[in-house]
């Protein structure tokens, strides 16, 4: 009697390792699958990044454009007329008291 629990022991081990097999293939399948899918999300996101950097710089380059000293000064001469003041037109106004 010992014999026959000993020898269904045994296949019942040889069962469980035959049936583990297919299991982690499996499983190695579903890993294999996010890992490409994860790969494919890393690579979009990069590009995704790099279109951002691209566009910050031109946005870096614009406000340096549009914020130049001689750029300002045309628009401030052509468009709204006006013009560098002359000493005469400086007013120096003098505060007394207590600036708390």
């Amino acid at each position: 009697m010992k014999s026959s629990v000993k020898l269904f022991l045994k296949k019942t081990i040889i069962v469980i390792i035959a049936a583990m097999i297919p299991v982690m293939l499996c499983l190695y399948a579903l890993q294999a699958k996010r890992y490409t899918d994860l790969t494919k999300e890393i690579a979009a996101l990069e590009k995704k990044q790099e279109k951002l950097i691209e566009d910050n710089k031109k946005l870096v380059s614009d406000i340096s454009v549009l914020s130049s000293a001689d750029r300002i000064e045309k628009i401030a001469v052509e468009e709204l007329g006006m013009h560098k003041a002359e000493s005469e037109d400086i007013v120096r106004v003098e505060m007394k008291g207590d600036n708390k």
